[in-house]
């Protein structure tokens, strides 16, 4: 059984990169480009993709449009035709999508009091497009049912429609898997530039809680702590999250006037497009300052949490089973002290979770331009406590690991600094295609008035 104790160690500064490199037009090309391809494969005469404010994910990898404020939709057909419909707000925002597109207003995509009277209905738009009696129809939001494609995800109004206007014998159908699918899912196969812009969101997201945390100290109040969260212009993932003593419990809480306490659990996460970090600890300098139980069970829960944190990066690769990963993530838990909150990982893009292939007997393979995020959350049989740390990596094979050295060095020096640290100073032997993308990289401190003093592999 692996040994952990704690140890002081000084954070190396990783730094980060200035300039976000953009992603080149011909890549939103290419994913329309391999979404008719799919299409072609599933029998589909149309694609539409919806999108709001929270779920923008797909129709922002296709397009690079992202709605603000209001709903959007995307129209492709079997031949390469595009259009998007936009409300009152987002016409005057499509300078953002770097391909040619056709664009319309439809106004009941607007928000409340605004003007209805310049849009044309939407049965006549789907009918002008094409969509009409026998059409086959993709649609896709942010869900799919990997079982029952049938069920659909966007709004009533759109699937009525819709099944209306192909009639009996068309076909409307949620085609989500064709970007969230674990296997085949287009926002799984990353590009080299996607992968460089998550690790400069990493930076970001992960320098936000070490600050954070670096701030810490009872008296201060959780909004004050969330100051610190700084996302240089990209857009969150998820609300920020604050908690501490009772609050905790309810991990995804948004921060407020609380104020820390001694002995309190402490939680905190805060995510962008392309990364997010959390950590999650007690307010004490060591195990002598909780009550005694607390104290003694603590250290138990915390040393047996990090022990599956290890078990996670030292199994990760290319070609592993993530089945096989799950279950020696399991056998490495302590079944009398935590049970595993949700999946032991996922994947993530653009939005926080895509999908996640870490499930009891899968026998999906990890592969080269998977971004992965080590979000391994345990929840406390006994003592009210907390332990947590999540952070992404990318995999990357010999190929995509020299392309990334030569056009990205800076970056790729980061990497290679994080990977030294995790495996030297943290002992965490991780394969040579696992890349860290936290500034923060398995720095995990149980005690979190002690921040240098972190969790160690004892070999």
């Amino acid at each position: 059984m692996t040994d952990i104790k704690l140890k002081q160690i000084n954070l190396p500064d990783f730094g980060k990169s200035d300039d976000l490199i953009e992603i080149p037009s011909q890549q939103f090309e290419g994913r329309i480009s391999a979404t008719l391809l799919r299409m072609k494969e599933q029998e589909l005469d149309f694609f539409l993709v919806f999108a709001d404010r929270e779920h923008t994910a797909n129709l922002s990898f296709l397009t690079n449009l992202d709605p603000r404020f209001e709903e959007a939709l995307l129209m492709l057909d079997k031949n390469g035709k595009r259009k998007m419909l936009l409300g009152n707000e987002c016409m005057g925002y499509t300078g953002i999508c770097p391909i040619p597109m056709e664009y319309e207003i439809y106004q009941e995509f607007s928000l409340m009091g605004q003007d209805r009277t310049k849009s044309r209905p939407l049965e006549e738009i789907f009918a002008s497009f094409g969509i009409e009696k026998d059409s086959r129809v993709g649609c896709s939001y942010y869900k799919y049912n990997p079982n029952n494609k049938s069920v659909l995800d966007i709004p009533a109004y759109l699937a009525d429609l819709l099944r209306k206007q192909v009639g009996e014998k068309g076909l409307v159908t949620n085609a989500s898997d064709i970007f969230m699918d674990l296997e085949k899912g287009l926002r799984h196969h990353n590009s080299l530039e996607e992968l460089v812009r998550f690790e400069w969101a990493s930076t970001r997201t992960s320098d936000s809680l070490k600050n954070l945390l670096n701030q810490l100290k009872p008296g201060a109040r959780e909004y004050e702590l969330a100051k610190n969260f700084v996302s240089d212009g990209l857009p969150y993932s998820c609300h920020p999250m604050v908690s501490s003593g009772k609050k905790a419990g309810m991990g995804l809480s948004s921060p407020s006037g609380n104020k820390v306490a001694l002995k309190d659990p402490f939680t905190s996460a805060m995510g962008v497009w392309g990364a997010l970090t959390a950590r999650a600890g007690m307010v004490a300098e060591g195990s002598e300052q909780l009550d005694n139980n607390i104290g003694n069970y603590f250290e138990k829960y915390w040393k047996a949490y990090f022990r599956t944190v290890v078990t996670w990066y030292e199994n990760i690769g290319i070609g592993v089973s993530a089945g096989d990963v799950t279950e020696l993530v399991e056998i490495a838990r302590d079944k009398s002290i935590f049970d595993f909150a949700v999946n032991t990982g996922h994947t993530l893009h653009l939005d926080e979770w895509v999908n996640s292939p870490f499930t009891k007997g899968s026998t999906g393979k990890l592969y080269s331009g998977m971004a992965l995020q080590m979000d391994i959350i345990p929840v406390s049989k006994s003592e009210f406590v907390c332990a947590n740390m999540e952070d992404g990596i990318a995999l990357a094979d010999e190929q995509l690991r020299s392309q990334w050295s030569s056009q990205y060095p800076e970056s790729w020096k980061r990497i290679q600094q994080r990977r030294d640290f995790m495996i030297n100073q943290i002992g965490i032997k991780i394969k040579p295609e696992v890349l860290p993308l936290s500034n923060i990289p398995a720095y995990y401190s149980p005690y979190l008035l002690n921040p240098k003093k972190v969790a160690v592999v004892n070999r």
